[in-house]
């Protein structure tokens, strides 16, 4: 009787075990999960760890602090090598840069000379804390003159400011760096630009259509003149626009051109129709303009001879208006500087 009750209770204990087994199995899995696809950390949350690797008084570089810190976040090689839309930075370089500014707004780090830093007595003074965390509201209750300088970026006084204490920029969830954040709204009133276009687009007279395709095409050094190119151009008068135009000013090669303003989505067929057209011009290069879109088996389409055709889908025609400034106008200008590390060096 005993030593039954001595077996049940070892298998019981037995399956017990493997369940316990199988749920931390599966806790690990988790949570190396979380640690190996982690995104790239917003700005305020790399301050206390860019705050802790200089923490040995030692000058550092900017590009050390970016190695250090994209190991310590295990960032993989396509999130150190996402950029920003303008494409004229990294994501997380300009993270780092963003959280080594409000570090040294702060006073906490002061650079030696220019890509080079190291951390100040008041750094130390914050790391004495041991904050579980280092953010834009934190070291604004730390040091006034810091809150200051944030309120004076802000055009207002903490005390002047009805949203006083609430403003996002004080939020430690924040991730977009000003710079991101600008361009992310750019992007924004860039896409709603777009849609605007290809509306106007759909809605002018064929021929108005047939003007506007030419100067764009002009403006992109194509067809010399836009006298040139208005002669070459809009004979088919079936809602678009067909011809020939020169490939540059002197006209040493030319390209075959046809736009529709169409609703409907572009297929292979009126592709293979416009090689054909290609081929009965004597031409091997051409650009198919729409104001709709093309088929995925159109944009995988590629001729079998030496003729190059160009797709160019609404949206595509509407970017190039504006990349062009053809149908739009400046409203405002925002230029972003910053300090000439080398103007400021003595010889």
């Amino acid at each position: 009787m005993n030593l039954r009750i001595c077996g049940n209770a070892k298998r019981t204990f037995g399956i017990e075990l493997q369940a316990f087994l199988r749920l931390a199995a599966r806790q690990i899995l988790q949570v190396t999960y979380i640690l190996y696809s982690m995104p790239i950390p917003a700005y305020q949350t790399l301050m206390l760890p860019l705050l802790k690797f200089i923490s040995d008084g030692e000058i550092h570089t900017t590009q050390n602090a970016v190695e250090q810190l994209s190991g310590q976040f295990n960032l993989s090689e396509e999130e150190l090598n996402d950029w920003l839309p303008s494409k004229k930075q990294k994501t997380f370089h300009n993270r780092v840069h963003w959280a080594k500014a409000h570090l040294k707004m702060s006073g906490a780090i002061e650079n030696t000379s220019k890509g080079h830093f190291k951390i100040t007595n008041r750094g130390k003074l914050i790391l004495e804390k041991k904050p579980s965390s280092l953010n834009v509201k934190y070291l604004m209750s730390l040091f006034p003159d810091y809150e200051e300088k944030i309120n004076g970026f802000r055009y207002r006084k903490k005390e002047e400011s009805p949203l006083s204490g609430s403003n996002d920029e004080t939020e430690e969830n924040i991730k977009e760096t000003p710079e991101e954040l600008i361009e992310s709204g750019y992007q924004k009133i860039r896409t709603s630009l777009q849609s605007e276009i290809l509306s106007r687009l759909k809605a002018v007279h064929p021929s108005f259509f047939e003007r506007i395709v030419v100067e764009l095409l002009v403006k992109m050094g194509y067809g010399g003149s836009i006298q040139d190119a208005g002669k070459a151009i809009g004979k088919s008068g079936d809602e678009g626009i067909d011809g020939i135009i020169k490939e540059d000013k002197l006209g040493l090669d030319v390209i075959y051109v046809q736009a529709k303003r169409w609703e409907g989505v572009v297929g292979r067929p009126e592709l293979h129709k416009f090689v054909g057209a290609l081929a009965g011009q004597g031409a091997k290069k051409g650009i198919f303009i729409t104001t709709s879109s093309f088929t995925k088996e159109a944009e995988l389409y590629t001729p079998k001879n030496e003729t190059k055709i160009v797709l160019i889908d609404g949206a595509k025609l509407s970017q190039f208006m504006i990349d062009y400034n053809l149908g739009v106008s400046i409203q405002n200008i925002y230029e972003i500087k910053r300090v000439d590390s080398d103007y400021f060096e003595e010889d």
